[in-house]
């Protein structure tokens, strides 16, 4: 039977050996699957994806999000980053290394374990491997909204409005819980849910097919570019289509107190403030393109590196 087309590829790729020196193993599988088991690995290995890639492109996120919430063009987000000094670029880079590190590994370990669980439930119902793996791609998207308050943090440190009211990413989560309750860390949660669960179903979904359609690699190096490419080309492509949710989320997760606003509602004020211009709304979405291209093929290339190494 023909793979399915939300088969990962990581599962159609056959397990290479570790790396070896005079005939000595420096890399053993082994170890890892005796201490994280045989699904622990796509844990480990999307968490350290993620945590090498927000290493490289912060700045440019953060670039990314003085557009999201101010609407301004990319150079005038520049300049604010470099009134802002140089001792603040790095500002609120904890809580996304925290939360991209375990989001990503969530994902990739959940969608493995969730497909596995319900294949084997669904096997005998005649029920398409297709749907049964893009209901667990949405599940393992959904849960991932667990680390909301994550993001909420980071939005805050970032939004130079705060800056001095929140030190830290410590200061920030006792302010928000001691002042306003645990729900203040979840403003901003029904964008994330709107967001995670679709475009985990068409990662997951598109992932194989379009690696199918990239010419065949005969290298390791090969095969690290056609990840790359596979990864950034669906990262950039669902970054624009679900840009207006982000949008929504970072105007939604920059008040601190009040009244916990509609989606909707949110959607429309930023809409009338920019004009009633799809153009001003999407503004930034050109860099968030070129993000997302460059984060998701580091993210798919350096995962299924390591998957082929452990």
């Amino acid at each position: 039977m023909a793979v399915s087309t939300m088969d990962s590829e990581s599962a159609r790729t056959p397990q290479t050996q570790a790396l070896t020196k005079g005939g000595h193993s420096l890399l053993s599988a082994g170890i890892l699957t005796a201490r994280f088991g045989p699904q622990g690995k796509h844990y480990v290995c999307g968490s350290l994806a993620a945590f090498t890639n927000i290493l490289l492109t912060f700045p440019i996120q953060k670039v990314l999000f003085r557009q999201q919430l101010h609407g301004v063009l990319a150079i005038d987000a520049v300049r604010q980053l470099q009134r802002d000094g140089l001792r603040n670029l790095y500002r609120g880079l904890l809580p996304p290394l925290l939360q991209k590190s375990t989001t990503v590994a969530i994902m990739f370990g959940l969608y493995e374990d969730f497909s596995r669980v319900l294949l084997d439930h669904a096997g005998s119902s005649g029920v398409p491997e297709l749907i049964t793996r893009s209901f667990a791609a949405a599940l393992a998207g959904t849960a991932e909204a667990i680390l909301t308050p994550f993001e909420r943090v980071q939005t805050l440190l970032q939004d130079h409005r705060h800056h001095g009211r929140f030190n830290n990413t410590a200061h920030t989560f006792r302010t928000l819980v001691t002042e306003y309750g645990v729900r203040e860390c979840y403003r901003g949660l029904v964008p994330i849910l709107l967001r995670n669960g679709p475009s985990n179903v068409l990662f997951f979904g598109l992932r194989g097919p379009i690696k199918e359609q990239l010419p065949e690699a005969t290298s390791k190096a090969g095969n690290l570019v056609n990840d790359f490419v596979c990864g950034g080309l669906l990262g950039a492509g669902l970054g624009i289509m679900f840009y207006p949710l982000n949008v929504v989320k970072s105007r939604a997760q920059s008040q601190v107190g009040g009244a916990f606003n509609p989606c909707r509602e949110v959607l429309l004020t930023v809409w009338r403030e920019r004009g009633g211009s799809i153009a001003m709304l999407f503004r930034g979405a050109h860099l968030n393109y070129h993000r997302s291209l460059l984060s998701w093929g580091i993210i798919n290339a350096t995962y299924e590196l390591l998957l082929k190494l452990l």
